[in-house]
């Protein structure tokens, strides 16, 4: 299974290739937010991540009620965080 997880931009670590950091579930990762190059996400703003992605922003309430309705998904939640946390955009 492939979730949308919300993710909070800790900071764009490398602007002229679109990459940023971002804190998903206490777990950082370099994600790439070229999909978002029109609406650019700065630190402290949310997005949903898939796949090393940022696929758009989202304000806070909205990942809030996403992180609580995703994390009932018990076993899927803690496989796509274990597969988010393995993974890595070089």
């Amino acid at each position: 299974m492939c979730l949308g997880i919300p993710g909070q931009i800790i900071e764009i670590t490398d602007a002229a290739n679109y990459l940023a950091k971002v804190d998903v579930s206490g777990v950082r990762r370099s994600i790439s937010i070229r999909l978002l190059e029109k609406d650019m996400p700065e630190p402290d703003d949310w997005v949903l991540v898939h796949v090393g992605f940022a696929m758009a922003k989202i304000d806070e309430t909205e990942a809030l009620l996403t992180l609580a309705a995703v994390q009932k998904l018990g076993t899927s939640y803690r496989d796509e965080i274990q597969a988010f946390d393995t993974s890595e955009i070089v």
